[in-house]
């Protein structure tokens, strides 16, 4: 009996998959879609904030990965490489869009030192469905670039690079994202604080009434 085509590409490793889809098979760039898709979407959505425009980038992204498949090198790591087409092509659409996203010239008065000690703050846990929303708060310019440092690893060469500015100014913009971001985080979670000392306000006259019934109750017995 003859196994499906379909369900052959689903067992196929991811290596398999890339090399089929060189070779031009649908079924396995189809595999390589359905294993990239939600990766792709999220650093399209973090990047640009805009649920419709994420999803048009995503389609863009697979549509220039097809045509460029064949250049991937044997010894390069697919996921880093479809990361920075994906990159390449998100900052090509911002150019488009907003051309004064990010000041080049701006800078912040502050040593590295410094820089260091105050972006701690970001460092201990914060819930992810918070860390996104608050991401998402950011002006486009300083999104991006906490997107690219914090979230995916470059470094700030590779940003000067990609940006057009100098590794100086990429440390002063991620910088200024990280602050922006600190003020954000700090005004959901004194909210959150708010809430719950509210919500502890209400509770408490109930509580004091069963432990006046209990207290009753116990004299009474």
């Amino acid at each position: 009996m003859t196994v499906p085509k379909k369900i052959l590409a689903s067992r196929m490793s991811e290596a398999e998959a890339i090399e089929g889809a060189k070779q031009g098979d649908g079924q396995c760039f189809q595999n390589l879609y359905a294993r990239n898709k939600s990766r792709v979407y999220s650093l399209c959505l973090h990047m640009v904030g805009n649920i419709e425009t994420a999803e048009d980038l995503t389609q863009e992204a697979f549509l220039q990965l097809h045509r460029k498949l064949a250049t991937l090198r044997g010894d390069s790591t697919f996921h880093l490489w479809l990361q920075r087409l994906t990159v390449n092509m998100v900052l090509m659409h911002l150019r488009k869009t907003e051309p004064r996203m990010i000041s080049l010239t701006e800078t912040l008065e502050t040593d590295e030192k410094t820089m260091a000690v105050q972006d701690q703050i970001l460092a201990g846990a914060v819930d992810r469905v918070v860390l996104d929303r608050a991401i998402e708060r950011l002006s486009r310019g300083c999104r991006v670039m906490f997107v690219l440092h914090d979230i995916n690893g470059y470094d700030h060469n590779e940003i000067a690079r990609l940006m057009g500015c100098s590794a100086g100014n990429s440390k002063s913009q991620l910088h200024r994202a990280r602050m922006k971001l600190r003020d954000v985080l700090n005004v959901t979670r004194g909210v959150g604080l708010r809430r719950s000392v509210t919500q502890k306000k209400k509770t408490q006259p109930e509580v004091t009434i069963a432990t006046g019934r209990m207290a009753n109750a116990a004299n009474a017995a």
